[in-house]
């Protein structure tokens, strides 16, 4: 299935877009019951949201604690 997820799963509090998708907590939430056609559409979208979006995480992201977990610290 395709997803814009670059596993920076963090929300901006002043926008309400994923920092790294670009995608909102529902959009997030309902991914799998899109059609290819509503994903595609969403994607499109995604760049200029972006633009839009503070680029720092306000807490660790997931990318981030997994690297944290795996080289054990």
């Amino acid at each position: 299935m395709e997803s814009p997820c670059i596993l920076i799963c963090s929300i901006d509090d002043k926008t309400g877009l994923c920092f790294g998708c670009g995608r909102t907590r529902d959009e997030i939430g309902l991914w799998t019951t899109y059609t290819s056609l509503e994903r595609r559409t969403i994607m499109a979208e995604l760049p200029a949201r972006l633009q839009n979006v503070e680029r720092k995480p306000r807490r660790e992201t997931r990318r981030t604690r997994m690297v944290r977990e795996r080289e054990g610290g």
